[in-house]
């Protein structure tokens, strides 16, 4: 069975409240009762009190007695006020009041909440400690409702902040009702046994719900078990919650996949009361802990997963229960349930329940007062007994940082000083004197994994012995050559911030998390009384309380990141994942390869991530950058595959696996503009669809899982094949060339278009099964081009205009990414606001774009500042992202610039409003311009839909040459398109979509290229774009030439211009492998000769030419060497050109005989990318010979000569290293299935030596080979099956 499952965080308030509304925990009418009015002033505690007459017992609300309320005798965070009421009560609301008549009034405050008065628990809200607003004044009531009810019987206010021109005063009154519930205690021995009747044994939807509260960090709290070893199982593993379910061996499940955990939760042995459901209906679970839900799926084939008894506090067996702790609960349990079943007021009746061992109705709270060390200034100060022969300290710790102080002392008779500390998560002890380090050892690992640990140190007489858990393999002993006895103070996480204090030295970090149970000499340190300055001293300490908060559960990191953290924050490691950022929530890839295009990226293997930042992972494809960008998925069998009559065969099933999954495959064809699949079926005797009257012999199912029996180029519902559609079949009565059931070679070729039914995953062949029945089979990539999102735009014309959306939901974790081109100098991209929270992106003046935003912690503001104006009517990129880490933004290509999130502080961003786009709510300050591929979330806004119907917007927007024009080159013009752009190499030398794509040819020594020039004064003009538009009798003052070349040729003549005049222009290798350039353009005047004084360049590489020629000024530039320049001295005229010759010159009637010599040993080697002015003679003579003014004799043919991947002139458009990897893994892939087939065949030709089936002979007119490395025969690797 396969097991699936799924995290939902979120959906935890909906389940508990339908739940514990019928626990009828919650949902109580009228649960807002004043609970403080009527308490005595018994019932109140304080940390200090000005005065008797500023008692805490004079905190309620509304009253004047005493001083009208209550103020501690010092204004400082370490204040608090306590109300006992008396039993476990459930506080929905709480509402405050300055102290009467006075300037004493609290700000803002927190709450803490206890059962017992002692192990305080904060109260939290969106995941962080909440901060209540209070009061501006002494008299006005602030009333706030909870989010979430508290249970306690005790609750603590600690006030914050207060009045500045007073102090602090407080009244206050809660409101909620009383809470009633049945409790359990279990002693790690002991259970209740509940034994189903034999009916409800076999439900298939059941609740197990309840409350639990314990110290241990492991213990079974529930164990089931039924028959067929059935048995579900939860436990508490390491703080953890692990949730078993093996369903019994039988016939139909396998034994392998037939035990499941999920687990959920962490930190749960705090002694705080935590909420499980268990849910099941039928093979679905819901498994929830506080806040946190996991959902899964448990596939197979059984029926009924029967439990006969569930054991509540442990397994009777730990043997057989297959647990990982092999203990039982030591804890409470309240309200536990199954379905409507009160178990614990089951047992108290003795109804149905058996207890084993001594299970007791109340819940025993030991004592146990931990201290948090919250930062850098943190420190415990306790006193030590001095002039001891011996010393013992322990202590228990819990952290996440792998470094900081335990504890230190200065040894007694100044014996050096001794440190206790945390270092890479293993417990150091170490002994220095005057800088000499003379004890230093070191034992256990992984102590910084949020768990509780012990340290025992124990000294006499000179032997130290450090333990680490009580575990005595883990006891590290040293030996010191004196006496470590105990100096007169301890100090424990740090020490004081005073400079130079003789009494305490940290060279180590700080330690930040919770210590308890310290132990100095064999006596328990009372923390109440530090608390109460009685003992010792501190600072920054919370007392009573264990703050430690494990960020990584749940996770904040997103696809697949793993979580990692300290004592203040939590770090995401994205490494393999595909995404990038503090939580890994932005992918790295492009979403589709008409972007990868607009990077100047050519052809090749890439990564996409279809919906960016969305949960669908990369997928690779192939972008083919034509005309069109194709985006090509693979499959795993696009072979021609023939397929042949076997006896009893009546159908043949054949599979395609994609490169990318459904739901991917999904958004690649949703996404673009169109989509196709070749198929083709050739037949000889095997019908096809059998038309127009039959039951069809084939048919095919697409991503939408109906059966479809049209072929390609045919229309859905059509059943016809594309011979059909065009009425060109052979036997006209019949829609399909295979239908006429021929015993001859034909066949059925098309295309599907339908994307809704793309990509094909099945075909069924029927039509096999008779004698001499033949057919093959082919089907095609998936391949689309287009891109909707990319070019989804809306140009807003006036300031007050916008478009409006849904709420964007970006909770705790959204991204935002346009493009824009506008020339205005400011306005607003886009808005939406919430109560309190909002978010906006604006251009705020010419170079400054901002990113705004409040999520209840104060508005921040992320700025990018650019060097050159924004609003230059180009597309400029911006790409905004707000995270529980920080909030960050990017303009094109510049550094982004980030706003790190406060810690602890709000992290849930709550919008309530619309979104408007170009504009805002008020009408004011609205973009003027284009916005484009607008995405949230990885989720693209149909801007031009939704800009249809509005004033003041249009869809679409054009003008994109002006930012995407300097793509094309080589001489290409960028033409504008409605959706881009295209690049027109009409006038270039080189071809592709960029006009980057070499024209190369190899030419013999008698190849020769002549392009002709019409002579002087002729009228006829030839129209076409590749015919001449330079005249014979048109006057050049200036050439520009540019080729490619590669040889070992010298000397030879590379290309020769000529005029009606006997003028002309010759650029050749001298017999040392240097390049002359000669011009003769006065005819009484011996020609010019300009030597190039780059070594040899004969040498069979690639190498770049530039010649330019403006009037008497030559340059010429080789490679990227340095461009040498040159004066004419002659005429600086060039006058009715006649030819330009590339290879032999066969009119040799005027050449000089310098020329000629040379012109008789023609040339070898390849040419390139050859360009006079707009003209390009080789690329005429291969692509457009009948078109254009040349001739061609001798041997010429197009080949990649003249490709170097080391030609440093041609477009900077290398792969992403994403897409060369992406080439790797594809060819190893390939190699890996070649493998696997060429064994499989080997395989199957050791099966067959002993006996070999009869075999058919290919007929001799198939028009395919039966070789079966050019095609595929029926293999298992190709996952076909035979019906």
């Amino acid at each position: 069975m396969d097991f699936a499952y799924k995290t939902t965080a979120g959906m935890f308030a909906l389940l508990f409240m339908l739940l514990c509304c019928y626990r009828g925990i919650l949902c109580k009418e009228n649960c807002d009762s004043q609970l403080v009015f009527a308490l005595p002033q018994t019932s109140f505690y304080s940390s200090s009190q000005f005065s008797s007459t500023h008692s805490p017992g004079f905190a309620k609300l509304n009253r004047r007695d005493g001083a009208g309320g209550w103020s501690p005798l010092e204004s400082n965070r370490y204040q608090w006020l306590e109300i006992d009421l008396g039993e476990r009560t459930e506080i929905t609301a709480v509402a405050t009041q300055g102290r009467y008549g006075s300037s004493d009034w609290v700000t803002s405050y927190s709450l803490m909440f206890s059962d017992t008065g002692r192990n305080w628990k904060q109260y939290r809200q969106e995941d962080s400690i909440w901060v209540f607003p209070g009061n501006t004044n002494a008299d006005s009531v602030v009333h706030y409702k909870l989010l979430q009810p508290v249970l306690a019987r005790f609750l603590r206010v600690v006030p914050l902040d207060w009045n500045p021109n007073g102090r602090i005063g407080l009244r206050l009154e809660l409101y909620g009702c009383t809470y009633k519930s049945d409790v359990a205690s279990f002693d790690g021995s002991s259970s209740l046994l509940y034994r189903f009747s034999q009916n409800s044994s076999e439900l298939t939807k059941y609740v197990i719900s309840m409350k639990f509260k314990t110290l241990q960090k492991s213990g079974v709290i529930i164990h089931g078990e039924g028959h067929h070893e059935h048995k579900l199982t939860l436990e508490l593993f390491k703080g953890q919650l692990f949730l078993h379910i093996r369903i019994g061996t039988s016939r139909l499940i396998s034994s392998n996949k037939n035990s499941h955990v999920v687990k959920l939760g962490s930190l749960l042995d705090d002694q705080h009361w935590h909420y499980v459901v268990i849910e099941r209906i039928n093979r679905h679970f819901n498994f929830t802990v506080d806040k946190s839900t996991q959902q899964f799926e448990i596939n197979g084939d059984f029926i009924r997963f029967k439990i006969s008894e569930l054991s509540f506090g442990g397994a009777l067996s730990h043997e057989k229960s297959g647990t990982l702790s092999k203990r039982n609960f030591l804890g409470c349990l309240e309200n536990l349930f199954y379905n409507e079943i009160n178990l614990i007021d089951q047992a108290k009746k003795k109804q149905q329940i058996a207890s084993m061992g001594n299970v007791t109705f109340a819940c025993s709270e030991p004592a146990n007062v931990p201290v948090t060390f919250v930062d850098t200034e943190s420190y415990l100060q306790l006193p030590g007994a001095s002039q001891r022969d011996s010393m013992s300290v322990s202590l228990q710790f819990r952290t996440w940082n792998k470094a900081g102080l335990l504890l230190t002392t200065e040894l007694y008779r100044e014996a050096g000083r001794l440190w206790i500390y945390l270092y890479e998560g293993k417990v150091y002890l170490q002994i220095s004197k005057s800088g000499r380090i003379q004890v230093d050892i070191t034992t256990g690992s992984a102590l910084n994994d949020g768990m509780w640990h012990s340290v025992d140190l124990n000294a006499r007489r000179g032997r130290l012995t450090l333990m680490v858990d009580k575990e005595a393999g883990s006891a590290a002993h040293a030996n010191a050559f004196f006496h470590a006895d105990a100096g007169t103070h301890y100090f424990f996480g740090g020490c004081p911030n005073r400079e130079n204090s003789p009494e305490c030295k940290n060279p180590f970090h700080v330690f930040q998390g919770c210590m308890r149970l310290i132990y100095i000499d064999g006596n328990a340190i009372d923390l109440i009384k530090v608390q109460q300055s009685l003992i010792g001293n501190y600072s920054d300490l919370q007392m009573d309380l264990c703050g430690i908060i494990d960020r990584c559960s749940p996770s904040h990191c997103e696809h697949g990141g793993r979580c990692t953290q300290s004592w203040n924050t939590f770090y995401c490691n994205c490494t393999g994942t595909g995404y990038m950022g503090a939580t890994c929530h932005s992918s790295i890839y492009e979403q589709s390869c008409e972007v990868y295009k607009h990077r100047g990226n050519t052809s090749g293997f890439y990564f996409i991530d279809v919906d960016g930042s969305g949960p669908l992972s990369p997928q690779i494809v192939y972008c083919n950058m034509t005309d069109k960008m194709w985006m090509v998925v693979q499959h795993n069998n696009t072979e021609l595959t023939k397929l042949k009559y076997s006896g009893g065969i009546n159908q043949h099933l054949t599979y395609f696996n994609y490169s990318a999954n459904m739901d991917q495959l999904r958004a690649i064809i949703n996404q673009a503009e169109y989509c196709e699949q070749e198929l083709s079926y050739h037949c000889k005797k095997s019908r096809l669809l059998n038309t127009p009257d039959g039951a069809s012999f084939m048919w095919w199912v697409g991503r939408t899982d109906e059966v479809q029996t049209y072929w390609g180029g045919a229309g859905p519902g059509s059943q016809k094949c594309s011979c059909g559609l065009l009425g060109n079949c052979i036997n006209s009565s019949l829609y399909c060339n295979c239908d006429a059931d021929r015993n001859e070679w034909t066949s059925d070729t098309g295309i599907l278009s339908f994307k809704e039914h793309l990509p094909v995953t099945t075909i069924s062949f029927g039509d096999i099964n008779r004698a001499g029945s033949e057919a093959a089979y082919k089907v095609g990539h998936l391949q689309c081009y287009g891109d909707k999102n990319f070019w989804n735009a809306a140009f807003f014309t006036k300031e007050t205009s916008y478009l409006h959306f849904p709420t964007f939901h970006g909770e705790l974790s959204a991204d935002i990414s346009f493009l824009f081109k506008t020339r205005a100098s400011s306005g607003v991209f886009l808005e939406n606001l919430g109560i309190k929270d909002f978010i906006r992106i604006e251009l705020d003046s010419p170079s400054e774009v901002v990113f705004s935003y409040d999520v209840g912690n104060g508005p921040f503001d992320v700025r990018v500042k650019t060097q050159t104006p924004l609003n230059d009517n180009r597309w400029h990129y911006v790409k905004a992202e707000r995270n529980v880490k920080e909030a960050s933004l990017q303009v094109d290509q510049l550094p982004t610039r980030s706003q790190k999130a406060p810690v602890n502080g709000h992290i849930h961003l709550q919008l309530n409003s619309q979104l408007f786009v170009g504009g805002t709510a008020s009408r004011q300050k609205g973009f003027l311009g284009c916005i484009r591929s607008l995405q949230l979330n990885g989720v693209t806004l149909d801007l031009e839909e939704r800009a249809k119907i509005t004033p003041g917007v249009k869809a679409g927007c054009p003008g994109h040459c002006s930012s995407y024009g300097s793509l094309c080159q080589n001489e290409g013009r960028c033409v504008e398109r409605y959706n881009g752009f295209e690049c027109d190499c009409s006038f270039s030398a080189f071809l592709g979509p960029f006009c980057t794509k070499e024209v190369s040819a190899y030419f013999k020594p008698g190849t020769s290229i002549a392009y002709t020039f019409k002579e002087p004064y002729e009228l006829n003009r030839n129209a076409s774009s590749q015919s001449s538009s330079i005249y014979s009798d048109l006057t050049l003052r200036g050439e520009i030439i540019a080729f490619s070349f590669r040889t070992t040729q010298a000397p030879a003549l590379l290309l020769y211009v000529s005029s009606y005049y006997r003028e002309y222009l010759a650029v050749v290798l001298n017999r040392n492998g240097y390049l002359d350039i000669k011009y003769k353009l006065q005819n009484n005047k011996d020609a010019e000769v300009f030597r190039i004084h780059t070594r040899n360049i004969a040498n069979g590489l690639i190498h770049k030419v530039i010649i330019k020629r403006q009037a008497d000024a030559l340059s010429v530039q080789i490679d990227q060497n340095a461009r040498e320049e040159f004066n004419i001295t002659s005429d600086t005229e060039f006058n009715a050109i006649k030819s330009i010759v590339i290879g032999k010159i066969y009119d040799s009637s005027d050449l000089d005989p310098d020329i000629s010599r040379l012109n008789f040993l023609g040339f070898t080697g390849c040419l390139s990318g050859v360009q006079f002015n707009s003209l390009a003679p080789l690329k005429a003579a291969l692509l457009y010979p009948n078109s254009s003014p040349v001739t061609v004799k001798g041997y010429l043919y197009e080949s990649q000569c003249g490709t170097s991947l080391t030609n440093p002139f041609a477009v900077e458009a290398t792969h992403s290293l994403s897409g060369v990897i992406a080439v790797v893994i594809f060819i190893i892939l390939c190699a890996l299935a070649i493998m696997a087939k060429f064994l499989y065949r080997r395989k199957e030709t050791f099966q067959s030596r002993e006996a070999k089936a009869p075999e058919l002979d290919d007929s001799p007119d198939f028009p395919f080979t039966n070789d079966p490395n050019s095609q595929n025969i029926l293999s298992e690797n190709q996952k076909e099956y035979l019906m």
